[in-house]
């Protein structure tokens, strides 16, 4: 149940192509769907304005598949993130109308083409090709969302002017996604060129002293940029999430 088919059903009370009964069976499964191992929020996109979303990484393809079942049993589009190459087969073998993307790890049942429900444009940074993966989840979340997204990719510190070169696509977006590893230096310059909120997205990436992401992580929430936020390390979902929000408002 999303706020659409809420408004659409009671409507349908209103002008009476639906009886107060009929509407009340509909409503009787919210808040949750009771899965094998899962509760399902089917009343998340009514509190929140966006659906649950399955983190697939510690869950087996047939836990995967169940809540995928009890999410498409109410109406709502299935987005299962973190999913492998090996345990996508295995799903997409019990649903075969599962859309897997490899670079992203994303796995998706709903419509080719997801209505764009934000205001602007939103754009998704790296400061290196090492970053493509988690950035490439931010972008297939932010599609599957409803977003209108541009990416730009290896513009890092290290050529500031692969950066400066594209300034007049930074300032046009209406939030900036920005995956960076090694220092995590990156947020810090594009949030003192832009007007808009920048979610810094710290990645794994980096040699020892990086500590696995720990460097960018801290760099990114020392930021000198006002505008910069941050999110924890390699979570392109987390930074789609909130900049969705953003791109709503």
């Amino acid at each position: 149940m999303d706020p659409e088919r809420l408004r659409t059903l009671l409507e349908s009370v209103r002008s009476g192509d639906v009886d107060v009964a009929q509407a009340a069976e509909r409503l009787s499964v919210l808040p949750f769907v009771d899965a094998v191992g899962a509760r399902v929020d089917t009343h998340r996109a009514i509190r929140q304005g966006i659906p649950e979303v399955v983190y697939g990484a510690e869950k087996t393809p047939g836990q995967i598949v169940e809540v995928a079942r009890a999410l498409r049993g109410e109406g709502q589009d299935v987005l299962v993130t973190r999913v492998d190459p090996v345990k996508a087969e295995r799903v997409g073998e019990a649903l075969p109308e599962a859309e897997y993307e490899g670079s992203s790890r994303l796995l998706w049942i709903g419509p080719e083409e997801v209505p764009r429900r934000c205001k602007g444009t939103f754009l998704v940074v790296t400061a290196g090709t090492a970053d493509a993966p988690v950035a490439s989840e931010a972008v297939g979340v932010a599609r599957r969302f409803g977003n209108k997204v541009e990416l730009l990719e290896d513009v890092g510190v290290a050529g500031l002017h692969r950066l400066l070169a594209s300034l007049e696509l930074l300032r046009a977006a209406r939030v900036v996604i920005v995956v960076a590893g090694m220092e995590g230096a990156l947020p810090s310059v594009i949030g003192g060129l832009v007007d808009k909120p920048v979610i810094a997205v710290p990645t794994s990436v980096g040699y020892g002293a990086s500590l696995g992401g720990i460097a960018a992580l801290l760099g990114m929430l020392t930021s000198c940029a006002s505008n910069v936020t941050t999110v924890n390390i390699d979570n392109g979902f987390g930074a789609a999430h909130v900049a969705t929000l953003i791109n709503r408002l």
